[in-house]
Formats: structure tokens, C-alpha cells, sequence
């Protein structure tokens, strides 16, 4: 794996592809700053060195080129708090006035150059932008788990300008670590955890899980359409009832499979998506027909720690119900703190997803955890064992 432990990028400048898509408020503050805060080490690495440090990233998914919401330039002042020096801004990514900006660093700046995706010819993966890109420095980086299996410009294309000078950051280079200790010889019991709204974006990874884990654990909206494929009345709950015929397959595959396939036994409902909503607790498969099920009852939380409390390797991705509500959020906390629990005792593991992260990091268990990954779509493929463009460039 090429990773920068044993570089020196003195007198350098060094094109560091990171994952800022942090989350702000309605005022451009950012609420949760975990992904800066796991790209710091690298950048560190870079500047102590007396290298120069510019900043790739995108942010947000702008439509119609530059807009205010989507500017990186809401990112510097905390990045500067992060790193206790001051952080450049360029306001472009390429052209003239970013070569101006470029050339002025000093060994030890740091720059972040402004969104990628304010030109479409970054998710178009064109060669020119890439070019134009990679013309800014001697080095490339990339750090961006979050983004690593996308084939865009600045993570796949990119690489190509750099044959001899291209590296896994120390982020990059952990989160693999972390994933390879659960694909290629996980402890057992294995348990995942799979959760979130639909199953669509996740089928390709259940049918991979099937050939690794010993219990599968399924919550979240999308375990309506697993209650409705058995028959179940699930009222007015998520139901993607395109995908019933799949859950029905699954369900028996699992069972020619002799995989534990477990799935919520009770629901907490409500009359409305409201924090005032009448709530009422049913089983799952026998909720009124106008309520909508938005958390796991404690028969689920029950049934699903006994098995997390008997693995000894953990995968978790995607919540158990509407956690970002306080009275549909208890299922997921309390799989959380078994997850914790049992990490306690020895076993390993994994978080990831977006929401799986904001999660803990909402309970204030992210240190409780073994690893918690910054990329919820890259670890997802990671899982499938499909190869990620980000990696497969460094490596090439």
C-alpha cells in the first residue's frame, strides 16, 4: 500500500485529495466536523515536513455551477482552529487566479482550493480538468475515503499525472486496514447490522454479506418491505414495494444459507412524523393502518443485542429508526450502547454511514466503537468486494 510514512514532501507541493462534505447549519456553521478532523494527521504530515498543502475537495451537490451554500470558503476559519495556523483560500479550483494563489505558498501553508463540483467536468471524470488539476503540484494525495468509489476527475483520473508520486493518505490507509480486518479473516461470531430508509443501494452488499456473516440484523424503514414481503400489515411505513419480490428472496435465501436473519418483532408508530404525534407500540406486522413505524420496540432491541453481545466482529451501517427525533430515537441507542458492550468485552467493531456515525456521535459513544469509517457508499462497496476507483488508481 503506498502511504506517505516513509515520504518527505519538503519543498513540495502537494495536492491533497480530501472528503469537507461536512454538514452546516442554516449560518454556514458546521455541525459535525468529524471528516476534517480525520483528514488533520495527513495534512499535518505534509506541512511539518515543510511541504506546501493544497486542498482538494467537493461540497454539497450544486447544480447550476458556483453557489454561495456549496463554498468551501464556510470551511477555512474552522480548519484554521483545527490546525492553530491561518488557511488560504482560493476561489476556483483551476484557471489563472489559482496558479497566482498556488505559486505564493510558502513551505508550511496550507490552501484549500474551492469546490470541484462547481464544474460538472469533475463527476464527468474529464481528463482536462484532471489535467488542470494535477498541473497545481509535485505530489498527489488522496485522504478522501468518503469519495473513493467514485471514478470522478480529482480521484480516479487525476492519478494518472503522478505515476511515481501518488500515495494512500493516513486516513485512506486506516480506513482499508479497518475493512480488511472484517473481509479477510474476521473473528466469528460475525454480525452485521444493516439499517436506513430503503433497501435499494444496499441489496449488492446483503447478498455479500450472506457468503460472510454468521447473523444478519435488518432495521430501519427498510424493514417494513422485509414484514410486508412476509405478509405482515405494516400500515402507512416506508414500503418500497418494488423491492417486496427481492425481500421475499432474500429471506429465503438466507435461510438455504443457514445465516441467522433477524428482523424487528415490534414497532414504535406514530399517527405523524412529528415529535407530538400520537405514539402507539405494536408488533410489526400488525401496526393500524394509520400509523407509520419509526423505531424498533424493546422486543427488537432485545432480540438484536443477544446476538450483537455474542459476536466478536461487528459491521454496522444505516440507523434502526428516525434517531434524529428523541422519541423515535431510543432502538438505535440502544443498539449502539451493545455495540459498545460488547466492543468492552473484546470484540471489533465497525461503524459506518453517515447516519450510523451522526449517531453515535449523537449518543456520545464514537469513541466506544472500534473503528467509525468517514464513508458510508465506499464502505458499502468495500463490503461487496468491489474495487474502488480512489484505490485502484493509487495502487495502479
Amino acid at each position: 500500500m503506498k502511504d506517505i510514512n516513509h515520504v518527505s514532501f519538503l519543498e513540495k507541493r502537494v495536492l491533497l485529495r480530501v472528503d469537507f462534505n461536512v454538514p452546516l447549519d442554516d449560518c454556514f456553521n458546521i455541525t459535525d466536523d468529524s471528516r476534517m478532523q480525520a483528514a488533520i494527521p495527513t495534512i499535518k504530515k505534509i506541512i511539518n515536513d515543510g511541504g506546501r498543502c493544497i486542498l482538494l475537495s467537493h461540497f454539497g451537490r450544486p447544480k447550476k455551477g458556483f453557489e454561495t451554500r456549496f463554498s468551501l470558503k464556510h470551511l477555512v476559519k474552522h480548519l484554521s482552529f483545527l490546525l492553530n495556523q491561518p488557511v488560504g483560500f482560493s476561489p476556483d479550483c483551476i484557471g489563472e487566479k489559482t496558479l497566482v494563489d498556488v505559486k505564493a505558498m510558502q513551505p508550511g501553508d496550507v490552501l484549500i482550493l474551492e469546490n470541484l463540483r462547481f464544474y460538472p467536468q469533475e463527476e464527468s471524470g474529464d481528463t482536462n480538468f484532471a489535467k488542470e488539476l494535477a498541473s497545481f503540484g509535485d505530489i498527489y494525495i488522496n485522504d478522501a475515503f468518503g469519495a473513493a468509489h467514485r471514478a470522478h476527475a480529482s480521484i480516479s483520473v487525476i492519478a494518472n499525472y503522478f505515476p511515481n508520486n501518488k500515495y494512500f493518505g493516513l486516513l485512506l490507509k486506516k480506513e482499508v486496514s479497518n475493512l480488511e480486518r472484517v473481509v479477510k479473516k474476521p473473528k466469528r461470531p460475525f454480525t452485521a447490522i444493516i439499517g436506513g430508509a430503503k433497501i435499494t443501494g444496499k441489496i449488492d452488499v446483503i447478498n455479500s454479506l450472506f457468503n460472510r456473516v454468521d447473523s444478519l440484523i435488518i432495521g430501519g424503514g427498510m424493514a417494513y418491505t422485509f414484514i410486508k414481503a412476509m405478509g405482515g400489515n405494516i400500515g402507512n411505513s416506508l414500503v418500497e414495494e418494488d423491492q417486496v419480490d427481492l425481500a421475499k428472496k432474500l429471506i429465503i435465501t438466507a435461510k438455504k444459507r443457514g445465516i441467522n436473519l433477524l428482523l424487528p418483532v415490534d414497532s414504535v408508530n406514530a399517527n405523524s412524523l412529528k415529535n407530538d404525534a400520537k405514539i402507539t407500540v405494536s408488533e410489526i406486522g400488525n401496526i393500524p393502518t394509520s400509523f407509520i413505524g419509526l423505531d424498533i420496540g424493546n422486543e427488537s432491541v432485545n432480540l438484536f443485542s443477544k446476538t450483537i453481545m455474542n459476536s466478536k466482529t461487528i459491521v454496522w451501517n444505516g440507523p434502526m429508526g428516525v434517531f434524529e427525533m428523541e422519541r423515535f430515537s431510543l432502538g438505535t441507542r440502544k443498539i449502539a450502547e451493545a455495540v459498545c458492550r460488547v466492543t468492552e468485552d473484546g470484540a471489533f467493531s465497525l461503524v459506518g454511514g453517515g447516519d450510523s456515525v451522526a449517531a453515535i456521535t449523537k449518543f456520545h459513544l464514537i469513541k466506544k466503537v472500534s473503528y467509525a469509517s468517514t464513508g458510508g457508499g465506499a464502505m458499502l462497496r468495500y463490503l461487496e468486494g468491489r474495487a474502488l476507483p480512489g484505490l485502484v488508481a493509487i495502487e495502479g
